[in-house]
């Protein structure tokens, strides 16, 4: 379980809460605190985009495909995970530059396209080691294709602590129906590492963000029960010479307390100007759309209040769908199915960045847009694609990263990676150091082991920083 509901008190003792500073001082004790180069960003946004985006469709444009639609591959094709495989498959959308960088993005995200091509930072060579959405999630939060690891937010909560003592330092956002990614909350999780650097999940369109927030009795009272508990726990925390469970919980509770008011003051958006609420897309006719542009304002109040690491989840393709947990994942309607998915993230990121560039946040607030893995440029079926591995695009913008460029390059096809390979362990190694952290020094040790998120092959890839 992500959260632990305190039975006693009527509040949430969250697990996955952030330490405050002087917590994350303690953990962090035994890692170096100040490197060698300078932190660009403060905090990160991730925008997930669970099932997996055609790169082929969106950031990494092949005019062979289209030459060539119809006729049989010309290379050999690895096994897919259905394996249902037809020939080459012709992007049905058109691609265009973007910016005085010239980027080209397709028809998908024409807000992205319009209005923030220059502060893109397009990756068209990641690679995956998995095929299959469960561990393609776990691989891409953890490192790890199964549970039991930390995720990348826990590690950066790990790592900085938090600079708000009210909020977690992970926080995944949700509204609406959106789903939990194949895999389950465990991608979330703080893993081995200490419990108050778990993830905590905020329903944004909810009466109560978070499960028991709104206090059941008052103040006082629980008050007085919460310090009782307190000096019980401490003193036995005590007698086991202060472990680390203990600690967290004792933590929790606290962050718990004080979340009451700070979460429903987060979440009131009654102060945002109209002009804002339009930015993101809160009038859009597609309540998707607006269900997704609540999630993206939220991350912007989110990183006005110094949360560490923030996630959004997308919705169903569209209104009482199906597939909320990949719903990027088209096997068959690539056409509609991607349209429909675009349409509900591409005004609310773009929004998203527009607002933070606005407020002077994006030079330190570091948004990532990806996906689990890639699709195939051969159909499956008629007009669906499968998964790809071997090459697929992400894109960040802001907190330092090379904005108007494109790094790495797929084949003619978009099949296979051919220069700049990168795979997840770069990707975070790269974003740890534009944190500001050496993520050969971020580790923690596990089994015998000093385990870190880049594992033992992860590399900065300094053509991403700029």
């Amino acid at each position: 379980m992500l959260n632990r509901v305190s039975s006693g008190f009527g509040m949430m003792a969250l697990s996955g809460l952030a330490a405050s500073n002087s917590l994350g001082a303690l953990s962090t004790a035994k890692r170096k605190r100040h490197p060698d180069f300078r932190p660009k960003a403060k905090q990160v946004i991730l925008c997930y985009m669970s099932g997996g985006v055609s790169h082929v469709d969106t950031f990494d444009p092949k005019p062979r495909l289209r030459d060539m639609h119809g006729k049989p591959m010309p290379v050999k094709v690895e096994r897919t995970q259905f394996n249902n495989n037809g020939n080459i498959f012709g992007s049905p959308f058109d691609f265009s530059p973007g910016g005085e960088s010239g980027i080209p993005i397709s028809d998908l995200f024409p807000y992205l396209r319009k209005s923030c091509a220059d502060d893109l930072c397009v990756v068209r060579s990641m690679t995956s080691a998995v095929n299959e959405h469960a561990q393609g999630n776990f691989a891409f939060h953890t490192g790890f294709p199964f549970i039991g690891h930390p995720s990348a937010g826990a590690w950066c909560s790990y790592g900085l602590g938090t600079e708000n003592s009210n909020l977690p330092g992970y926080v995944v956002l949700r509204s609406g129906p959106s789903g939990i990614p194949h895999g389950g909350v465990g991608q979330w999780s703080s893993g081995f590492l200490p419990a108050e650097h778990q993830a905590s999940i905020i329903q944004v369109d909810a009466e109560e963000p978070v499960r028991n927030v709104l206090p059941r009795e008052r103040d006082q009272l629980q008050r007085s029960r919460l310090d009782f508990i307190n000096s019980v726990d401490r003193e036995f925390s005590g007698r086991v010479r202060k472990d680390d469970g203990v600690e967290a919980a004792i933590q929790n509770y606290e962050t718990a307390y004080r979340m009451q008011s700070a979460v429903p003051e987060l979440c009131d958006i009654s102060g945002e100007t109209e002009a804002t609420k339009r930015l993101y897309g809160f009038e859009a006719k597609n309540p998707m759309t607006r269900g997704y542009a609540h999630q993206a304002l939220l991350a912007r109040r989110l990183v006005e209040r110094g949360v560490r690491f923030i996630e959004l989840t997308c919705l169903p393709q569209k209104p009482g769908g199906g597939q909320a947990a990949n719903p990027w994942d088209q096997h068959g309607g690539l056409e509609e199915g991607h349209g429909n998915m675009s349409e509900q993230v591409d005004q609310p990121i773009s929004g998203m960045l527009v607002d933070l560039k606005q407020r002077g946040l994006l030079d330190e607030t570091l948004v990532i847009f990806a996906g689990e893995f890639g699709r195939t440029p051969f159909s499956q079926g008629s007009n669906g694609r499968d998964h790809n591995p071997f090459g697929f695009s992400v894109w960040m913008a802001g907190g330092g990263c090379a904005a108007g460029s494109v790094y790495g390059a797929t084949d003619e096809f978009g099949y296979h990676v051919v220069d700049g390979r990168m795979d997840i362990y770069d990707l975070w190694a790269t974003v740890l150091h534009l944190m500001g952290l050496d993520h050969e020094d971020l580790t923690y040790r596990h089994a015998g082991r000093d385990v870190r998120l880049s594992d033992v092959e992860g590399h900065v890839v300094k053509e991403l920083i700029g």
